[in-house]
C-alpha cells in the first residue's frame, strides 16, 4: 500500500482582529466535514459521516405536507417547549418502552436536533470552573460545548481492549468540583452499549454525590442481537438526576430536519428552558406536527433494530473477506475496523484520506474523538446506506 498520500491543503485561518480572542482557539473544521468534502471531491462512496443515503417513509413527508396546509397558525411559532401533541406522543412512547413517566408540560422539550440539546444542557448546568467528566472517545461537540460554558473537561478513556467503561477510573476522576458526567450509549464511535453491570456501577459511584448526568441516547432504537437499550429513563435513581437527549433525525432517517428532544425532571428542565428560549426559542411547527402524527404507529422505531442489524450483518460479512479486522457493533449504525493488518505506516487520519482518494471509500478516523489523538489504526464505517451502496463500497474495499 502506498503511503504517499498528502493531506489536501487547507486555506489559512483568517486572522482575528486585534483584541478579539477566539472563544474556541483549538477548534477547526470537524473531521466529518473534512472527510465528506474529500469524498465529494473525489467521487468516493461516503461511509464516513453518519447519515442515510435512502429516503424516509413517504408517509412522514405526506404528514409534513398536511401539517403545512393545516390553517393560519400551521406555519407560525409553536410554543417555546414544543407542540403539546408531540410532547404527549413522546411521553407515551417513553412510558411504553422504559416504564418512565415524564410530564409533557414540564419535563419534555423539543429541540433543534440533539447537538443543540447537548449545548443547551451544558450551558444550563455547567458554571465556570465546574468539571465535566467526558468518556473518550467522545463525539466532537462535547468538549467545545463544555469550554463555551467555562467548564473543565476531565477525560476518562474507555478500556482499549473492548471499549468497556472503566468505572473505577470514572470514580477516581470525581472531585468536589465535578458537576456533570456525560454518557453516550449506544456509543458513537465504538458501537458499544450499557449493560446491567454498567448501570449498577453507575449507581454505585454516584451515591452521595450531587453530580448531574447528560445521557446522549440518539441511537436508542439501534441496539442489536436482542440486547435491550438501557436508557437512564428506566432507573428512577438515575432518571432524577439525568437530562436525556434523543433524535428524530436518527430514528426516522431525516437527519437534515434537525429535530430532537430532551427529557429531564421538572427542576432541571426549567433551567434547560431558560437557555433554550434564548438559544433557538423553538423548533419549526410543521415538522413537529408531522412527527406527532407519525408517532401514532410505533412500528417504524420498533422495527429499526432489525432493519439496521441486517445492514450491519451484510457489511460485516463483506468486510470479513478483507484484511480489515472488525470490532463488534452492538448498537448505532457504525462499525469499527482495524487496518493493522494492512501494509501501511499511515496514521488514522492520513489512512482515511488515502482510502477516500485512492480506494474511493470514505471512513472516519477514531483519533479525532480523543482530546489527545490516540493512534490505534482504527476507523469507523457508517452502514446506514442502501444495500447497493454498501455492496459497491465492499467491492472497492475487497480489492485491498
Amino acid at each position: 500500500m502506498s503511503a504517499s498520500l498528502a493531506s489536501p491543503s487547507s486555506p489559512p485561518a483568517p486572522t482575528l482582529p486585534v483584541g478579539l480572542p477566539s472563544r474556541l482557539p483549538k477548534v477547526g473544521t470537524t473531521i466529518f466535514t473534512v472527510m465528506s468534502q474529500l469524498a465529494a471531491q473525489h467521487g468516493a462512496i461516503n461511509l464516513g459521516q453518519g447519515f442515510p443515503d435512502f429516503d424516509c417513509d413517504p408517509a412522514l413527508l405526506d404528514a409534513v405536507t398536511r401539517a403545512m396546509h393545516g390553517g393560519a397558525l400551521a406555519n407560525q411559532y409553536p410554543p417555546m417547549a414544543g407542540l403539546p401533541v408531540l410532547r404527549e406522543a413522546i411521553a407515551a412512547k417513553v412510558q411504553a418502552l422504559y416504564g418512565a413517566s415524564y410530564d409533557p408540560a414540564t419535563e419534555i422539550t423539543i429541540t433543534a436536533g440533539a447537538t443543540q440539546a447537548i449545548l443547551t444542557t451544558i450551558l444550563a448546568l455547567v458554571h465556570p470552573g465546574d468539571e465535566v467528566i467526558v468518556i473518550e472517545p467522545a463525539y466532537d461537540s462535547y468538549v467545545p460545548n463544555i469550554e463555551l460554558a467555562g467548564g473543565v473537561p476531565v477525560f476518562v478513556p474507555l478500556n482499549p481492549t473492548d471499549y468497556s467503561v472503566p468505572w473505577d477510573r470514572v470514580r477516581a476522576a470525581i472531585t468536589p468540583r465535578t458537576r456533570l458526567l456525560m454518557l453516550n450509549f449506544p456509543h458513537n464511535p465504538t458501537a458499544t452499549t450499557l449493560k446491567a453491570a454498567d448501570i449498577a456501577e453507575l449507581k454505585r459511584i454516584l451515591t452521595d454525590t450531587g453530580i448531574w448526568l447528560l445521557s446522549d441516547e440518539v441511537y436508542e432504537h439501534m441496539v442489536f442481537d436482542g440486547l435491550p437499550h438501557n436508557s437512564l429513563a428506566r432507573y428512577p435513581e438515575l432518571r432524577e438526576r439525568a437530562v436525556i437527549v434523543s433524535s428524530f433525525g436518527k430514528t426516522y432517517h431525516v437527519t437534515g430536519w434537525k429535530v430532537g428532544y430532551v427529557l429531564a425532571p421538572a427542576a432541571l428542565m426549567a433551567e434547560f428552558r431558560k437557555v433554550h428560549q434564548f438559544n433557538v426559542f423553538t423548533v419549526n411547527t410543521p415538522m413537529q406536527a408531522a412527527l406527532a402524527a407519525y408517532m401514532a404507529d410505533p412500528a417504524p422505531y420498533l422495527n429499526l433494530p432489525a432493519f439496521y442489524q441486517a445492514k450491519r450483518d451484510r457489511f460485516a460479512a463483506g468486510l470479513a473477506s478483507t484484511r480489515f479486522r472488525l470490532r463488534p457493533s452492538e448498537g448505532t449504525y457504525f462499525l469499527l475496523a482495524s487496518y493493522e493488518d494492512l501494509d501501511t505506516p499511515l496514521g488514522e487520519e492520513a489512512f482515511c484520506k488515502w482510502l477516500t482518494t485512492e480506494v474511493g471509500v470514505a471512513a472516519i478516523p477514531l483519533s479525532p474523538f480523543y482530546a489527545q489523538p490516540v493512534e490505534n489504526k482504527m476507523v469507523r464505517f457508517c452502514f446506514a446506506k442502501k444495500d447497493e451502496t454498501l455492496d459497491a463500497a465492499l467491492t472497492r474495499l475487497q480489492a485491498l
